[in-house]
């Protein structure tokens, strides 16, 4: 009975022996099998966020006024050249008055004539107003009369005739009267738009600036503003020592861009240089016009350029005396949000991930059956412990050019796997088996 005991209980760790060895050699293969990645870890560091929305423009003047002429004609003077400075009120250019002088002549003569026959009709009306005074005492006596039967029937009828036919000459020579004078109001109406008209011949400086565009030249014709048209635009006066930028924002970053924003201003003029600045329009409608070529529509904003941070390309020895010209290309970085002393790591480092329990582990589906999925996505970083790359989900903040701020999910003693790139944003899972080398090794061979 003894001897049958032990037989069993030697075949019973004789068989776990084997059963361990079997596990253990199945365990070796499948590690031996598994993947070992080469990665570089960086540890979170508090750092100051500042969240940005690039947009590209062109510098051009915070006023600008287009001059157009009110009248067509041809140009016989130009006063300025493009770059001069003026001031409000100074003769700017000419157009030929000939054609205005004739016409404020005839209209003149026209005026003349209507007051001439506006005094001869006054003195039709004082000569039908004797009339009609006579008439009427005329009527007055012999109606005395006709009442005594001094004067017959017919002499009365006579009488009153007359004095009902002075009475309507009276009455029309005062219309007349008033159809004169309203044709020396139109005539005097027309003088006054003849003479505007043969001022208008002289262009003047409607403010102080800069001549900053000059379209025309002597000899050419150019066309009066109307209510259908604009007229030839002649030239431009502009304020240059007021600039701004004039950015298009696409509509899905224009919601962040608030006016007031703080902005840094790059201009290809002035190579490694960042000018100051802040926004100050935003458009509330979007320009058909400034639909971008992948059909994203976009909105203008404009960025006035702070004159503190530039005053030194104005010193008065400075060759320079307008540092920045209309027209000048120019790339805006509007600051939308500020946040300081904020757990941050690279951008790189956070992945997007199916929130299943597949991405704890599983190689079952590819990413693009990830991508494909409906389940919803959520936001990741690779953590490295005890040489394996952990999935753990985080909570993301703002984010500026290289870093993003992590709200929740990891602290900063923890090492985040940042690169390489692809192979955290692809390739890499929960639990893969990771090798820790400096970033300047990394990229001798991304797999081992």
């Amino acid at each position: 009975m003894n001897r049958t005991s032990k037989n069993t209980k030697k075949w019973l760790i004789g068989g776990g022996l084997f059963v361990a060895v079997i596990a253990a050699a199945i365990l070796y293969a499948k590690n031996k099998n598994q993947h070992e990645y080469s990665v570089s870890v960086e540890k979170p560091a508090l750092r100051t966020i500042i969240e940005t929305v690039a947009a590209n423009g062109k510098i051009q003047p915070a006023l600008e006024v287009k001059i157009s002429p009110y009248i067509s004609g041809e140009v016989v003077e130009l006063y300025v050249r493009e770059g001069d400075f003026v001031r409000k009120g100074d003769l700017l250019a000419k157009i030929d008055a000939t054609l205005y002088v004739s016409a404020y002549e005839q209209v003149e003569a026209s005026l003349n004539s209507a007051r001439a026959n506006m005094a001869n009709t006054k003195a039709r009306v004082a000569q039908a107003e004797a009339q009609f005074m006579k008439a009427k005492l005329d009527r007055d006596r012999n109606e005395a009369l006709w009442k005594q039967k001094v004067i017959s029937d017919a002499d009365w009828d006579a009488v009153r005739a007359s004095y009902q036919v002075s009475s309507a000459e009276f009455e029309a020579s005062k219309e007349s009267l008033k159809a004169t004078q309203f044709q020396v109001q139109n005539a005097e109406a027309s003088l006054k738009e003849s003479g505007e008209n043969l001022k208008r011949t002289n262009i003047y400086a409607p403010a102080d600036g800069t001549v900053s565009r000059l379209n025309v030249e002597v000899g050419e014709r150019v066309t009066g503003a109307s209510q259908f048209s604009s007229g030839t635009e002649i030239m431009r006066v502009a304020n240059l020592d007021n600039m701004e930028v004039k950015v298009e924002v696409s509509e899905n970053d224009i919601p962040r861009v608030k006016l007031n924003d703080t902005c840094l201003i790059e201009v290809d003029a002035y190579l490694n240089r960042k000018f100051k600045g802040y926004v100050t329009e935003i458009a509330t409608s979007a320009n058909n016009v400034t639909v971008s070529v992948d059909q994203v529509t976009n909105f203008e904003v404009k960025v006035r350029l702070l004159k503190d941070s530039y005053s030194d390309l104005m010193k008065s020895d400075s060759t320079i005396k307008m540092p920045f010209r209309p027209g000048m290309s120019a790339t805006v970085d509007i600051q939308t949000k500020t946040e300081k002393d904020v757990l941050t790591i690279p951008i790189q480092a956070v992945t997007t991930r199916q929130d299943t329990s597949s991405s704890t582990g599983t190689r079952k589906k590819s990413d693009e059956t990830a991508q494909s999925s409906n389940e919803p996505l959520k936001e990741y970083v690779f953590v490295a412990e005890k040489e394996k790359a952990v999935l753990k989900a985080v909570k993301t903040g703002i984010q500026d050019n290289t870093y993003i701020q992590i709200l929740e999910g990891i602290g900063l003693d923890d090492e985040i796997v940042t690169s390489p790139y692809k192979l955290v944003s692809k390739t890499l899972k929960n639990n893969d088996k990771i090798k820790v080398v400096d970033k300047s090794k990394l990229f001798e061979g991304a797999k081992k």
